[in-house]
């Protein structure tokens, strides 16, 4: 890994952190389940996290191939992708970001696990999906909240701390990371059912921490991510997501929708403004 300056590095952090895509659309579609979401079990996770001593532990671990929790091909270009950590804290409150730099000012997040501490050895932990990967409102909570005697814990709520950043950034990961062929489904869930079956910690749809919007945290989203969300509604109509496009196919009708983000940009006093709009556009399946 090339040597470079802690300054740099939290300037690098910075800017991710506080980074978003210019590319939006006025067309939600909430999913419970994606193709992205197949190649990062969050419960395995939360696993990784709870035995980890440190973040930099934790980093490590997430991206080790030899454990095989990381899945993630975010940008469809056969490579695994690294997963860096990055953490934003606020009073009693810490923001632990799980983040993929796919570009030099392309970052998507794919997950947080949000900490806060109420009193003494009472806290309350979760992993908060991304919803552009995992839908709306998908958490991973400790069935039991004794996370106060997970080795991380007390490292991140030490009187003296400064919020974790990763050094690594786009094109720039540690000597040990090299980047190798994701694995098929069936065989990433072989790799992770030991984790997976442990039943430490249980899917939700209810936020349990509450003072995270203490945190300066804003999501960042890039539009290089191509295999977003696929999911099909009643075994019908079939609903994709890819990077700036929203394509809807219904059988029952023959038609084929597909919703695009169209970019404007215009000059304003201050400089340039840029817009997005949906151009949304109808058409006939096409007959063989």
């Amino acid at each position: 890994m090339k040597p470079k300056s802690s300054i740099l590095a939290a300037l690098f952090c910075a800017i991710s952190l506080v980074s978003s895509s210019v590319f939006s659309q006025d067309v939600t579609v909430v999913a419970p389940s994606s193709e992205a979401a197949e190649g990062l079990d969050l419960q395995a996770v939360a696993e990784l996290f709870k035995d980890a001593k440190d973040l930099e532990e934790f980093e490590k671990s997430l991206n080790d191939p030899d454990i095989g929790v990381n899945n993630l091909d975010l940008d469809d270009n056969g490579e695994v992708d690294f997963i860096r950590v990055m953490e934003e804290a606020a009073d009693d409150a810490h923001v632990i970001v799980l983040q993929v730099p796919l570009g030099e000012n392309e970052f998507q997040d794919v997950a947080t696990i949000e900490v806060e501490k109420n009193g003494e050895e009472d806290y309350n932990m979760q992993v908060r999906g991304n919803e552009v990967i995992y839908g709306a409102d998908y958490y991973i909570a400790p069935v039991q909240v004794h996370v106060h005697t997970w080795p991380i814990i007390p490292w991140i709520f030490r009187p003296v701390y400064h919020p974790y950043c990763s050094a690594s950034y786009f094109g720039f990961y540690p000597r040990w990371w090299h980047p190798w062929h994701p694995v098929t489904v069936h065989v990433y869930r072989t790799r992770t059912v030991r984790f997976t079956t442990r039943a430490t910690f249980h899917v939700t749809h209810t936020t349990r921490v509450t003072r995270v919007t203490k945190v300066n945290y804003h999501a960042s989203s890039s539009t290089l991510v191509k295999k977003q969300t696929r999911v099909t509604h009643g075994g019908d109509r079939t609903t994709t997501v890819k990077a700036g496009k929203v394509e809807v196919h219904n059988p029952k009708t023959g038609k084929e929708t597909t919703v695009k983000g169209v970019k404007k940009t215009t000059k304003t006093e201050h400089g340039k403004k840029t817009t997005v709009k949906a151009k949304k556009t109808t058409r006939d399946k096409p007959k063989n």
